[in-house]
């Protein structure tokens, strides 16, 4: 019992899952098991058997796989798999939490599941309209999908060969807290004079603005913080009855923000964009390259489009259609008039699908 002590697992680990884990995996008994954590032998039971009947759902009996190989192996250390996260377990815990920030969110969006086909060892967050082809609005990485299902954030009614998962409740309350906790760290760094220190495109995207009445008190947003911008004017109605962004549009938009997630892909956060924000400012992402040709496509294709966009037109488009930032807070930025991002923003992503049909044109003649 006393090797059972050498074995350390990620932060992000349930509960249950580390308690499972530790009875299968080190033969440690429920008794055993119950007087380290101070409970009684049936509580410790109970989960053990709520874990083992999740094993059906692929990505829950994927997980508990991987973490049985990776931190349970008898092997020596250097044999074993190279976790997905820092083995510094504060640094684990705040990468995996940034993700699922990020997972989380496109998730809450009308119409989305997240897509996990089998021996892939990607996943793709997809939204459904009813009226055309799903749109990608999220690439995920198994491991990342994985500890969702895990943590039961997600789930599936039905997995197979193809499985979709759909957020929960459980996920619902987590990306609540979520956002909160990365709302007081960046209400923290501004206490103590940090406003202007850089920060990094996984930090929690700003949906709250100043109360007028009571500046130093932050005022939710109209729209969902949950949502892309694109998906709540999408909703809205002009005169005629007609949706304010059309699907097209929305799908340009999609495309620049899924293009901008796949170029944050690699072993750091590299591209700083900032040279495209006419007005205000974000902090950079830092230097230096990936290394990653995929990420680096990506990288190429965003470039393009903002080029193309211009002045103005790619401000408004970074701002919106990739940090995620409400017209709102982009008009206030920006020194705008109340109520005219949504103009400049439509007439943005008409420009940005303009460039799209370009690109692919110019790709059909080259072929």
């Amino acid at each position: 019992m006393e090797n059972n002590m050498a074995f350390t697992i990620p932060a992000w680990v349930p509960e249950g899952a580390q308690r499972y884990l530790a009875h299968t995996e080190t033969g440690q008994s429920i008794r055993d098991i119950a007087r380290s954590a101070g409970c009684h032998a049936s509580t410790i039971l109970r989960q053990i058997r709520r874990i083992e009947m999740r094993r059906d759902d692929p990505l829950v009996d994927a997980a508990l796989q991987s973490l049985a190989e990776e931190h349970f192996s008898v092997n020596d250390a250097s044999d074993r798999t190279v976790s997905a996260f820092s083995h510094n377990s504060h640094v684990e815990k705040e990468e995996f939490n940034h993700e699922a920030l990020r997972v989380l969110r496109r998730l809450c969006e009308t119409g989305s599941v997240l897509a996990v086909a089998e021996e892939m060892n990607k996943a793709v967050v997809v939204r459904d309209t009813g009226e055309a082809a799903a749109t990608r609005t999220a690439v995920v990485d198994s491991r990342i999908a994985q500890a969702l299902a895990l943590k039961d954030w997600i789930s599936c009614d039905n997995p197979g060969r193809i499985s979709r998962y759909r957020i929960t409740s459980a996920g619902r309350t987590a990306l609540s807290q979520l956002m909160a906790d990365f709302e007081n760290q960046a209400r923290s760094r501004n206490e103590h004079g940090m406003a202007e220190a850089p920060s990094s495109f996984h930090g929690a995207p700003s949906h709250a603005t100043t109360n007028r009445a009571h500046p130093e008190r932050p005022r939710r947003m109209r729209y969902s913080a949950a949502e892309s911008p694109l998906i709540a004017l999408a909703r809205r109605r002009d005169r005629d009855g007609k949706p304010f962004l059309d699907e097209a549009l929305v799908g340009a938009g999609e495309r620049l923000r899924e293009d901008f997630e796949l170029a944050q892909i690699g072993p750091q956060v590299a591209q700083n964009w900032d040279h495209f924000l006419t007005a205000g400012g974000r902090g950079s992402f830092g230097s230096g390259d990936t290394g990653n040709r995929g990420s680096s496509e990506a990288r190429d294709r965003v470039e393009r489009a903002l080029s193309d966009l211009g002045p103005g037109l790619s401000d408004v488009a970074l701002r919106c259609c990739c940090y995620l930032e409400g017209l709102e807070l982009a008009e206030k930025r920006m020194g705008w008039s109340a109520r005219s991002g949504k103009i400049v923003l439509r007439i943005a992503l008409q420009r940005l699908k303009r460039h799209y049909q370009d690109q692919e044109e110019r790709s059909r003649m080259i072929g």
